[in-house]
């Protein structure tokens, strides 16, 4: 890769120029909208580090979102940011937000004519802002289905994973980290505070083929479906199949950070459907779809319950589904166990 020799003085806005023919079809919108989401993304990540001294910024917002969960105040500052400087850039038709009952169109006269819409999380994990650990924002970005000119639908925005154009992560931690994908490999670039720019550090990203790790919230284990549990069980055993065992449980609870860990390190993130959550808890078109296809991208695996997450058409903008995705031994070994409880 030519970027390899001087990948420490490689930006971000140097690597997507140097990429943009790679996105078919892209007259420079989609490096605009990756434009628009790094400088958000360096507006809320500052705020991030100040919370534990800028209380008014921290803790609830005393609202509820679709959902039902509360908003943290960082929820709803976050949120603006983003949809204020995507909406900016006139190159996106319109935004939905996990945040938000619906989505947004953009109904000036240039945005119309964009042809990317954006699906965004924009604070994941927000819950643990006010203890100190890592969150992040998950994006994609899709082409839209109806005509230039017309305002942007709701089929615009329900669109398998398949089709995404972009996806990526921000993860606010140790250091600030942008991951994305267009489809041609994953890239991570790390953000440079003291000169707000950031630059190339984890080229080519791949995830190992096996792992040690499995990560999901054992106290739910009683209502886990047999299956689930049979594999938990086995993430325990001192049984061989070539890596160490038994695996270490790695849950943080802030889906971002117990993904990017894994990415790296090589494992299984899993949220699968309980009792109290027959469709389990996570966002299909918010979470899911998009680290689906970075994890595809990197060489792993990402399942519902009931097959490949990237093939699922949603029917609606805040549709919830069981998730396992990491390290494609991993992933493959409990797939088998479900199929075969069938």
């Amino acid at each position: 890769m030519i970027f390899e020799a001087t990948m420490k003085s490689v930006t971000v806005g140097e690597f997507i120029v140097e990429t943009q023919n790679t996105f078919p079809g892209s007259s420079g919108e989609l490096s605009k909208i990756l434009s628009a989401i790094k400088l958000a993304s360096k507006i809320v990540s500052h705020h991030i580090n100040k919370a534990g001294l800028a209380k008014e910024i921290l803790g609830s917002s005393g609202a509820e979102n679709i959902q039902g969960e509360d908003q943290q105040k960082l929820d709803v500052f976050a949120n603006d940011t983003f949809i204020n400087a995507l909406s900016a850039r006139g190159v996106i038709c319109g935004v939905a937000s996990e945040e938000n009952d619906s989505y947004i169109a953009f109904d000036d006269k240039v945005n119309n004519e964009a042809k990317y819409v954006v699906l965004i999380d924009p604070l994941d994990g927000s819950s643990n802002i006010d203890v100190n650990v890592s969150v992040g924002t998950i994006f994609s970005v899709f082409r839209r289905k109806t005509a230039k000119g017309e305002p942007v639908q709701l089929v615009d925005f329900l669109q398998k994973g398949d089709e995404q154009v972009a996806a990526g992560y921000l993860i606010y931690g140790s250091s600030t980290m942008l991951v994305y994908t267009t489809g041609n490999g994953v890239n991570g670039f790390t953000f440079d505070p003291g000169i707000g720019v950031f630059f190339l550090s984890h080229p080519n990203m791949k995830i190992p083929t096996n792992g040690a790790i499995y990560s999901v919230n054992e106290g739910n284990l009683s209502s886990f479906k047999q299956p689930v549990k049979d594999y938990i069980s086995y993430c325990q055993s001192s049984e061989d199949n070539g890596t160490k065992k038994p695996y270490s449980s790695r849950y943080i609870g802030s889906l971002v950070a117990d993904f990017h860990r894994n990415l790296i390190k090589g494992g299984i993130y899993m949220y699968p459907s309980t009792e109290s959550s027959p469709n389990g808890k996570l966002r299909l078109t918010y979470e899911c779809s998009p680290l689906a296809f970075i994890i595809e991208q990197a060489g792993g695996r990402a399942i519902s319950e009931n097959g490949r997450i990237m093939d699922i058409i949603p029917n609606d903008l805040h549709q919830r589904v069981p998730f396992f995705i990491g390290s494609k031994n991993m992933v493959d070994q409990l797939e088998q166990l479900m199929e075969s409880a069938t």
